[in-house]
Order: structure tokens, then sequence, then C-alpha cells
């Protein structure tokens, strides 16, 4: 099975780590992709090597998405590419796994409407006017839609995304 994580510069550290590592434990191909081919930073310093760019992905080859938040997804939801991936997902009813701000970017793809989720604080008016019915709890879930709001929350994101893959097998 593989997973492909959508960031750029200014992620997040813990959102895009913790989920990384928890997949490859349990045996998953990991696949980083953003704008460009090199290396990202998170907002406290960590560099993940880009293993992909956005237009060399093909969302059939991925079993999840998973979208991690910090500053990121306000430049990668301005790429046609990553919300085209993201409706694919969809399309595909396939897991998606958000947390903190990385709902935007489902936001930015129209994938929303009636959905239950949740997110960073601050971003729940947008995702209101997205259409989607914001819950404030550390997961929620909604169908193959796993959404949490910041990292203190990565325990229960984690569960929750887990189960999603479980059935799943590894590579």
């Amino acid at each position: 099975m593989k997973a492909l994580f959508i960031s750029a510069d200014g992620f997040e550290d813990t959102e895009l780590l913790v989920p990384y590592y928890r997949l490859k434990e349990a045996g998953v191909d990991v696949v980083v992709s953003s704008m460009n081919r090199m290396t990202i930073t998170g907002e406290h310093g960590y560099q993940v090597a880009v293993d992909k760019t956005l237009e060399e992905v093909d969302p059939g080859d991925y079993a999840l998405l998973v979208l991690p938040g910090g500053k990121a997804p306000g430049s990668v939801r301005k790429e046609p590419k990553a919300l085209a991936i993201a409706r694919s997902f969809f399309a595909g009813s396939k897991p998606v796994a958000a947390i903190c701000h990385g709902p935007q970017i489902l936001a930015s793809a129209g994938l929303l409407k009636g959905r239950h989720i949740t997110c960073y604080a601050t971003v729940g008016n947008e995702v209101k006017e997205a259409g989607a019915l914001y819950e404030d709890k550390e997961v929620v879930v909604d169908g193959s839609l796993v959404t949490s709001r910041q990292p203190s929350d990565l325990p229960a994101f984690l569960r929750e995304m887990m189960k999603q893959v479980g059935g799943m097998k590894a590579k």
C-alpha cells in the first residue's frame, strides 16, 4: 500500500513527521509530493525530501492522502494539480487524512460541502463558508475523511487514520 503526503515549505513539523513515521512503521510505502522536487522545510526547521512533484503524481497509485497543516496548505491550495489529486481521492472514496490547516486544500478543491470536519480554530469560518459542518473536536471522521485540529490531537488523528488503512495490505 502507498500513502501520498502533499506539503510545502512551512509545514507543521509534527503533523507531517508523526503520521509519516507511523505509516512507515506499519509497512506503508510513503511518498512526499510538493510543487518542486527538492527539500521542504517545516516551521521548526525539520527538512523532508520531496519524492515526486505534484505533476509526477498519479493519484491512482495511492491508497491514502495525508494533508499536514502549518503554513504549507496556503501554498499547496493554489496548485491546480494538488486540487485535482484531492478530488480524485474523494471521487474514488479513498481515505483522506487532513490536520490543522490541511482542510484548506479540500475547501479550495470544493470538497467540503455537507462534510463533518474539524481543523485549526482559525480555519473554522473558512471551512464553514465552504459548506463544511465544523465540529470543534480532536478528531472527526466522516466516511473516509479523517480531520483533526492541531498537534496535540495527533494520537486521535493517527488512531483514526490507521483504522482507515487497517484493512488494506501494506506494500
